[in-house]
């Protein structure tokens, strides 16, 4: 007893050795070593199919190793399962919560699974729910909660027993940026009460606020070191240009700048090169050839997502974008949508609330609001898929009471969830859907050959859906949505849980199809997406509290301003900058923090001020454009005050 004591004060708080796992002739996870140490956030990052989920599994005994070693707590996760179990809490990417059952009777549910003591329970339990700031909903029903508290929720009932290691395997997939940085919030505290952390996350800014992290490609770990130590592995310099036209410019540089990696993110392309002034010259001199704005062209620190870009690129994702429609983008004329005073109303809850907004034809539609929110049931109703309570509207010109059938014919929608059979293989799957869409005969082979080029899989028609990665999993639900060549498409979060490189490739056939006549109509979580968006509405408790372009949002409906800050243990000093005059709010932002504040001159005077008595000397601050995550949380946050609520108030969904 007193050796193991002994022993497992001197342990690791996650150990892997020579980790392989095999499924067939598939090596899932191939001799994989890392350790994470105690207290210390350990991220692990790489494309979908990479391994991460078959790594986490493994470490919570959950699934055995093909071979090699792994240890939790200094406990081998093989031969010592129970004792893991014990000391280690798991959340996966699926909620394991009773629909059913309130808030309350899920926590108290697992801490009977857990067999942790009543006497000190309740104690244990609301601790849990103030420090997640979860009181007020001790009531609901797990069914009726936003993602983002259903997420807040299974936390609770995984650390219901104080685990000493916590497995988080992308538990912020599909949640709004509110929502990501409450739970980053939660994490730190727990890392102060001296839980450490494993969370492989699809966020390469969530990456950049890990310890470390780990690079995982096809099973095999690729790299691992602070986020400073893997982004000196890019191979050159950033450049940055901001502009309107970015994804235009990307386009550009992309084939003329030969041999540099070229990149967009959000309204800003990044280039990987060697020369920076004269890389600089020459894509300064293709912009004005091609008559194309820019608003700034500067060299940039590297993101991990610069990082991850550059070495990823080549891999896991198709580059083809064959012909996507031939006719439908001639259907329409005018709008596309068109909606006055929309409403839809569940008993006392109104979850839409007079929505009025038209989507010209040819468009890209960006709907954006926390979860909860009621872009889901907007969408529903546009599909002909839920009847309003009231107001008017028409889609592809059917009304949206009246002439549902009509509608269904005439729009694509891809869910959250990609909607596609998982025990069908892929041909089965499009040749379903085709069947719904009435295609048949030489149409349809047509059309299904089309299909799985599309989505990158001409040698897979005969795998099962259920073997594939979600970044294929997600084009062939495109694929699939779009077989009978709709002039609209609906995609209700089309990217949660894909890798980045897959958001890019996904991307691109968007805006393949708005450049050949079609009108998209999107909802996302990824601030980034929405840059890439002609137009956006965003959506608060059912109302619609601001449209306009991504620069029109950040330049004239926020009228706060945004200082970055760079320093070292952000999250340490988020607090401190917060209670500073003329500052209104200070968030986590990728590796840095974004304090935003009315008055930036007068804020950077008291935070330099404050970072001069506290003997820190090591940091940049600069006043920057807001990113539309930035305006989400403001405009939100500004609603909220001119209503009298807080961000506790979540909406029932």
């Amino acid at each position: 007893m007193d050796l193991q004591t002994v022993e497992r004060k001197e342990c690791f708080a996650i150990e892997a050795r020579d980790l392989t796992k095999h499924f067939g002739s598939l090596v899932a996870v191939d001799n994989v070593n890392f350790q994470v140490n105690k207290g210390e956030i350990f991220g692990i990052v790489g494309p979908d199919g990479a391994g991460k989920t078959t790594c986490l599994r493994m470490l919570a005994s959950i699934m055995d190793p093909g071979s090699g070693f792994a240890s939790i707590a200094g406990f081998d996760t093989k031969t010592q399962a129970s004792d893991v179990k014990e000391h280690l809490a798991y959340m996966s990417q699926r909620f394991g919560l009773y629909p059913d059952l309130t808030v309350g009777e899920n926590i108290c549910f697992y801490a009977d699974l857990y067999g942790v003591p009543k006497k000190g329970r309740q104690t244990r339990i609301a601790d849990l729910l103030g420090f997640s700031q979860m009181q007020p909903f001790q009531q609901r029903k797990a069914r009726d909660l936003s993602g983002g508290m259903k997420q807040k929720l299974q936390l609770i009932c995984a650390l219901i027993h104080t685990p000493e290691v916590l497995l988080l395997d992308e538990p912020t997939n599909g949640v709004d940026p509110v929502s990501r940085r409450d739970f980053w919030r939660i994490l730190y505290t727990l890392v102060k009460q001296g839980v450490s952390i494993l969370v492989t996350t699809a966020y390469l800014d969530e990456a950049e606020r890990c310890d470390r992290i780990g690079l995982l490609d096809q099973g095999k770990l690729l790299a691992t070191g602070t986020p400073r130590q893997i982004k000196g592995l890019l191979k050159g310099q950033v450049l940055t240009l901001r502009s309107e036209d970015a994804r235009k410019i990307n386009k550009l540089l992309g084939k003329k700048l030969n041999g540099l990696i070229v990149n967009v993110f959000g309204d800003t392309v990044h280039i990987v090169c060697q020369q920076v002034e004269e890389t600089r010259k020459k894509a300064l001199g293709l912009i004005q050839e091609a008559n194309l704005r820019i608003d700034e062209i500067k060299q940039a620190l590297p993101t991990l997502e610069d990082v991850f870009v550059s070495m990823m690129s080549q891999k896991n994702t198709p580059d083809n974008h064959p012909q996507i429609f031939h006719t439908a983008g001639q259907v329409l004329s005018g709008n596309a949508v068109q909606v006055e005073g929309l409403t839809r109303v569940f008993g006392s809850f109104t979850a839409v609330d007079s929505l009025s907004f038209e989507v010209p034809k040819g468009e890209i539609f960006g709907f954006l609001g926390p979860n909860g929110a009621g872009k889901s049931t907007t969408i529903r109703m546009l599909c002909g898929l839920l009847t309003p309570s009231s107001g008017t509207g028409n889609v592809a010109g059917y009304d949206i009471k009246s002439q549902t059938e009509q509608i269904k014919q005439h729009i694509g929608y891809m869910s959250q969830k990609f909607s596609l059979y998982e025990d069908l293989t892929v041909e089965e799957n499009i040749h379903f859907y085709g069947g719904i869409y009435g295609l048949k005969g030489t149409l349809l082979d047509k059309r299904k050959t089309w299909a799985v080029d599309m989505a990158g899989l001409p040698d897979h028609g005969k795998t099962l859906t259920k073997n594939l990665s979600t970044g294929y999993k997600q084009r062939l639900a495109l694929a699939c949505a779009i077989l009978h060549e709709p002039p609209i498409l609906f995609l209700d979060e089309p990217t949660s849980g894909v890798d980045p490189i897959s958001r890019r490739h996904f991307w691109d056939l968007i805006y393949t199809m708005a450049d050949q006549g079609i009108t998209v109509f999107v909802t996302t979580h990824y601030m980034e997406e929405a840059e890439y968006c002609d137009r956006i509405a965003l959506i608060y408790k059912g109302r619609m509290i601001a449209m306009g372009t991504p620069m029109a949002l950040k330049t004239r409906h926020m009228h706060e301003q945004i200082l970055d800050i760079r320093c070292d243990e952000p999250q340490a000093m988020a607090q401190t900058l917060a209670d500073l005059p003329g500052v209104r709010d200070v968030s986590l932002f990728g590796a840095g923090l974004h304090v935003v504040t009315l008055d930036a001159v007068f804020a950077q005077k008291n935070i330099c001020q404050k970072l001069s008595d506290l003997n820190i000397t090591a940091y940049t601050i600069e006043k920057i454009l807001p990113g539309m995550e930035d305006v989400f949380i403001s405009l939100i946050e500004a609603d909220d005050r001119s209503h009298g609520t807080g961000k506790d108030r979540e909406p029932q969904t």
